[in-house]
């Protein structure tokens, strides 16, 4: 590969990249979801990266994909994304696509195992803790709560980001010298859209009441359905919105018309 610049991410601009990642989840949204927190988090990277205005709106936009991880979690990726781009902005034959598909590949995964520690351990262990020490008249019961949940939750964010450019950097050095970086790439976009689509098929629920026959006997269309396919309504109906939004209709619009005829469909015991 050939390198044209030498521009380098310090110390400094990472532990930006920490404070900011406390708002990852600030702008929440029904469409891309973390996207905006992860655009917030990323911009002094990319600000100090791509000083040309054009060559930052395309960063800007790469970020504005959807993204939804466990929020202590995304630090991690946030790392890793910084050392991507500090690639691509110094090599000038490198695969900007493969940025987020490792940020695809990397959030489910990730999610995981962050909502089992935190949500799922940490949570309940410092409420109950809490809770018990509340129970005898303790005023320091919740300020407890908060240091049990956020000491953990402060060290993995710093500590997270860190290791993630570091050891961000060392994989993207050793798969250039093993001549591995296109495969590795490739396997990560493979890795990204399964995880899209494992989403769509735990995310997108359509559940048809409709059935033929009547009592035991009755055989119930979706069943059939999923027979044939698991799935399958799920997935035309994200194939049909993907294509309308293709099309530029506004994604308000779209959730307005799910609602309305959700409604309709229910009302004639469709779903």
């Amino acid at each position: 590969m050939m390198t044209s610049n030498n521009k380098k991410i310090t110390k400094k601009d990472i532990n930006k990249v920490f404070w900011r990642s406390f708002s990852v989840n600030a702008s929440f949204n029904y469409e891309r979801q973390m996207s905006q927190g992860a655009q917030y988090a990323l911009s002094p990277i990319l600000k100090k990266l791509y000083p040309n205005k054009e060559e930052l709106s395309e960063a800007l936009k790469r970020h504005a994909e959807f993204f939804n991880t466990t929020p202590m979690m995304s630090p991690f990726i946030f790392g890793i994304t910084a050392a991507m781009e500090e690639e691509n902005a110094n090599t000038e034959q490198f695969d900007e696509s493969s940025i987020n598909a490792i940020k695809a590949s990397l959030m489910g995964p990730l999610a995981g195992i962050g909502d089992s520690v935190f949500w799922g351990t940490l949570r309940p262990l410092a409420g109950g803790i809490a809770c018990s020490l509340a129970l005898t008249g303790n005023i320091f019961a919740p300020i407890l709560f908060l240091l049990l949940f956020n000491i953990p939750n402060v060290l993995v964010r710093y500590f997270g980001v860190h290791y993630g450019y570091s050891s961000g950097m060392k994989a993207l050095k050793k798969f250039e010298e093993l001549g591995l970086t296109d495969k590795i790439f490739k396997g990560a976009a493979v890795l990204g859209l399964l995880v899209i689509g494992a989403m769509v098929a735990s995310m997108v629920n359509v559940n048809l009441a409709i059935s033929f026959g009547s009592g035991e006997s009755a055989i119930a269309l979706g069943d059939v359905i999923n027979g044939i396919m698991p799935k399958m309504l799920s997935l035309l109906i994200t194939l049909f919105i993907y294509k309308l939004i293709k099309k530029g209709v506004k994604v308000n619009y779209i959730l307005l018309g799910i609602i309305v005829l959700s409604i309709i469909a229910t009302f004639f015991g469709i779903l």
